[in-house]
């Protein structure tokens, strides 16, 4: 098993490091790639050191297994190449999730639609996972008849760069600014680039891929994304509306017995999730489940999980488990 870590130096990079061996991910020959300004520097992996390659020279290497995080620009042009050359790449950005032909997986809901001949397979976006590892067991029962979400987003999803800002305005530091204004002691309702119709594009993500995963396009969503202070994980309000009548117990029994989920729900001893206590966790946390009565069948739940976790490496190396399972790769 010859695995390809495309983005190996990046943030997720190095926490899909991390989760390769907490998880024994069975592979035999490991494939350090990076941009050509790291080419040549050492990476350790379980207590052994790799040479970075370039991306040309991972392509003639030919793995079985691409995992790509190197950003959407780098996918686009390279994916198509490692897939040509038999490597089935599982791609981190945003560049394939929308495409028609490319399955869009979040192994515990669709792994059962992937097949041999998918070459290059999409890793959702963070916010969305974690929200639809949640919602799956809702659609699945009850059906879902519309979404209202507002998130509170780690700045670890911006990168490196938004890690620095903070800790340069926690420190009264002059410096490169990620964001258009200071993040700390601030919330910024502004994730990603502004579009036509007024939303931001990781807004539209919760929408497009929502419909995508669960398919489903009948499913209202209406999406508000915010940038905090925060690095353990991204947060998440959703207010759920149900086609079927269900109750606060039913929900919890249910989110209960899903794999992949932990509920912490009890108002009598202040239980509830919180990225501090998601960071470096692999489940999505789900608390606060409450009815609506407002509206009929609808309520309201937190969701928190890691971002660059379930949200991106862990999600990333599942799928790779399922193709292993297979027999595919």
């Amino acid at each position: 098993m010859k695995v390809a870590l495309v983005g190996a130096t990046g943030m997720v990079g190095q926490v899909m490091l991390k989760v390769l061996a907490e998880r024994n991910f069975p592979l035999t020959e490991f494939i350090p790639v990076a941009s050509e300004r790291s080419v040549g520097k050492k990476i350790t992996f379980q207590e052994k050191s790799y040479t970075v390659v370039g991306l040309s020279t991972a392509v003639e290497m030919k793995a079985d297994v691409a995992l790509f995080s190197a950003g959407g620009e780098t996918s686009l042009e390279w994916a198509p190449k490692f897939a040509t050359a038999g490597t089935t790449v599982i791609d981190n950005s945003s560049a394939w999730r929308m495409d028609t032909t490319k399955k869009l997986v979040i192994p515990e809901i669709n792994a059962d639609q992937l097949t041999p001949k998918d070459k290059i397979i999409a890793n959702p976006n963070c916010s969305t996972i974690q929200m639809l590892v949640a919602l799956a067991p809702l659609q699945d029962k009850y059906g879902i008849k519309r979404l209202v979400i507002s998130t509170y987003q780690s700045i670890t999803g911006t990168g490196v760069k938004a890690i620095q800002q903070l800790e340069n305005e926690y420190e009264g530091k002059q410096g490169e600014m990620a964001y258009p204004y200071p993040i700390h002691r601030n919330a910024i309702p502004h994730c990603d680039n502004f579009q036509e119709n007024g939303y931001t594009k990781e807004e539209m993500k919760l929408v497009k891929e929502t419909h995508k995963i669960l398919s489903d396009d009948s499913i209202g969503v209406t999406a508000t994304a915010i940038r905090i202070p925060v690095v353990g994980g991204h947060s998440e309000s959703v207010n759920v509306q149900l086609k079927k009548e269900a109750s606060v117990q039913e929900i919890q029994t249910l989110l209960n017995q899903t794999p992949g989920v932990i509920v912490q729900d009890n108002p009598d001893t202040n239980t509830y999730p919180m990225p501090i206590y998601a960071e470096g966790k692999n489940d999505v946390f789900v608390g606060r489940i409450r009815k609506d009565f407002s509206q009929e069948n609808t309520f309201n739940l937190w969701i928190v999980s890691d971002n660059l976790r379930k949200g991106a490496a862990t999600n990333t190396i599942q799928i790779a488990e399922y193709l292993v399972a297979q027999g595919w790769v």
